[in-house]
């Protein structure tokens, strides 16, 4: 399936900033099942300096600075890619009847064990800590001796039955620990709290931040800066010989899972240990007081944008 994605981000500021510094991950991956075809980056004002690197994960991260006072700042990423529909488990393979123990048991520190560098995985991160209260929530999907994927399946359907999903019920400083006791949360918590009970199980996950395909009502056309980011984790699975291993994705916002990504309706942008790792933007300003947000998210194959006016009206809302 290809697919467009137009991210745009606008600041406002009560007061011009002076300089600032910003990074960005807005560069979405290329993987297995993910080609990317296109992708540009527009900054204005224009940047004193822009470079990009990758960061530790294999993600591709853009670097500016802005050293001339601005009232405003607009980043757009606009790219086209070409994605690919998860695949089925090969017949007899590995990882559909490996217990979640046995995968505990792999990632359990030996002494003069040989690396594995998924294991960073398996700790605590920034924003998701390890504790009893995961694994106590999501023990009843993992029964002694049950297959991993099956029990991690189970896990998803919990965090998607049990917890509801309410736009502005968190912050994106809200502590996972905090949404499940509250039960309710967006797609950024339903991960971190999968991630909390995986980790916490022993088990590694990360953190996969990206875009997903949403239709409109029937009869409407699809409207521009509607969609939104996306979040949904993936949990690693070791081969039989602790070799070939494989990442699994489970979407707990939606109930979806999959080899390689949950659908060839969802676009991978980046990977981590938690949110705070693949933050789309984020940085340092000298100046600029209080400022106003705004975000707007397209999400559509790229033949539903053709003759569309894609630049939303710049607008400056007023600030409190």
């Amino acid at each position: 399936m290809e697919l467009r994605v137009r991210h745009r981000t606008t600041y406002h500021y009560q007061s011009p900033v002076d300089m600032a510094q910003h990074m960005l991950h807005l560069s979405p991956r290329g993987t297995d099942s993910q080609q990317v075809l296109t992708h540009q980056l527009r900054i204005e004002p224009e940047p004193a300096a822009m470079h990009q690197s990758g960061d530790a994960f294999g993600n591709l991260r853009t670097f500016f600075a802005q050293q001339a006072p601005h009232e405003a700042l607009s980043v757009l990423a606009d790219s086209t890619v070409l994605t690919q529909a998860p695949q089925p488990l090969p017949e007899g393979a590995p990882w559909k009847a490996m217990t979640w123990e046995r995968v505990r048991e792999h990632f359990r520190y030996r002494v003069n064990a040989p690396y594995e560098p998924t294991a960073e995985f398996v700790f605590a991160s920034p924003l998701v800590p390890r504790d009893a209260a995961f694994s106590e929530w999501a023990r009843p999907a993992f029964a002694s001796g049950r297959p991993v994927l099956q029990a991690t399946r189970a896990l998803m359907e919990k965090i998607h039955g049990e917890l509801v999903y309410e736009t502005d019920s968190t912050e994106v400083t809200t502590p996972p620990l905090e949404a499940l006791a509250q039960g309710k949360g967006v797609c950024q918590d339903f991960a971190h709290i999968m991630i909390g009970c995986l980790r916490s199980l022993g088990l590694p996950a990360r953190y996969v931040s990206g875009y997903l395909l949403t239709q409109p009502p029937p009869g409407k056309p699809r409207l521009i800066g509607a969609d939104a980011s996306h979040a949904w984790v993936s949990l690693f699975v070791p081969g039989a010989d602790g070799q070939d291993g494989q990442w699994f994705d489970f979407d707990p916002t939606n109930n979806r899972c999959g080899w390689g990504s949950p659908g060839e309706d969802y676009v991978t942008l980046a990977i981590g240990r938690d949110f705070s790792d693949v933050s789309p933007m984020r940085g340092v300003i000298q100046g600029g007081a209080q400022h106003t947000l705004d975000v707007a998210v397209t999400v559509a194959p790229p033949a539903e944008l053709e003759g569309r006016d894609l630049d939303l009206p710049s607008k400056k809302p007023s600030i409190e």
